[in-house]
């Protein structure tokens, strides 16, 4: 009787990762136009996102993540945002992966269990904002309620870059086995650098647009 409790919990926290292995395959699609160049950028459009990387938090991560797609990207606030939101998807389906492996690791205890399933879930929350923040981002030109949908945009990134947040604050407190802890929350804490740039942007490409946020 005493294993019931451990047997569940193992099984739970399987279904969950394979649950969200497989509905996220697709979350990628916004993305897919969003590719690496292949050629160096022009120096305008380096100077461009340089500049615009100023306002967030991690500037060195921001040029080195977004430089990479100078030709979508010109001197665009909005394909910089989108590009930004896009590495952010990248970074925290990546990042998902890693602790799905981690996830499925022999010698874990309920209460280690306990806390990767509630950072997979976290994580789950933090992919599908992010994913709605793109969808919206697609048809934003065409949109007559710009405002509402960047409202929504706002809304959906700073919620996403609460879940990783959560996800790394879940850790605090419990003791596991190796370097489990710290690499989970090095996993995480990455993505959330990504998220919180993107988000810096968006809010510059707000305000560039005449919107307070």
């Amino acid at each position: 009787m005493e294993s019931f409790p451990c047997l569940n919990l193992s099984s739970s926290l399987s279904a969950i990762v394979a649950l969200f292995f497989f509905f996220h395959l697709s979350l990628l699609t916004p993305c897919l136009a969003t590719s690496p160049d292949p050629q160096p950028p022009s120096n305008t459009t380096t100077k461009f996102i340089r500049t615009s990387c100023g306002v967030t938090l991690y500037p060195k991560l921001c040029f080195k993540t977004l430089s990479a797609y100078a030709s979508t990207i010109q001197t665009s606030p909005m394909e910089l945002a989108n590009a930004a939101l896009c590495v952010s998807l990248k970074g925290a389906q990546s990042s998902s992966n890693k602790v799905m492996k981690i996830s499925k690791g022999q010698g874990l205890s309920p209460g280690e269990a306990g806390v990767i399933r509630d950072c997979i879930g976290n994580m789950q929350d933090s992919v599908d904002e992010l994913q709605q923040s793109l969808m919206a981002m697609k048809d934003l030109q065409e949109a007559p309620d710009f405002r509402m949908k960047m409202s929504d945009i706002v809304t959906w990134v700073s919620a996403a870059l609460t879940d990783e947040d959560t996800c790394m604050e879940g850790f605090e407190g419990h003791a596991m086995k190796g370097d489990v802890k710290s690499t989970i929350r090095r996993y995480i804490e990455s993505v959330a650098q990504l998220t919180s740039n993107a988000l810096a942007l968006i809010n510059k490409f707000l305000s560039a647009q005449g919107y307070q946020h």
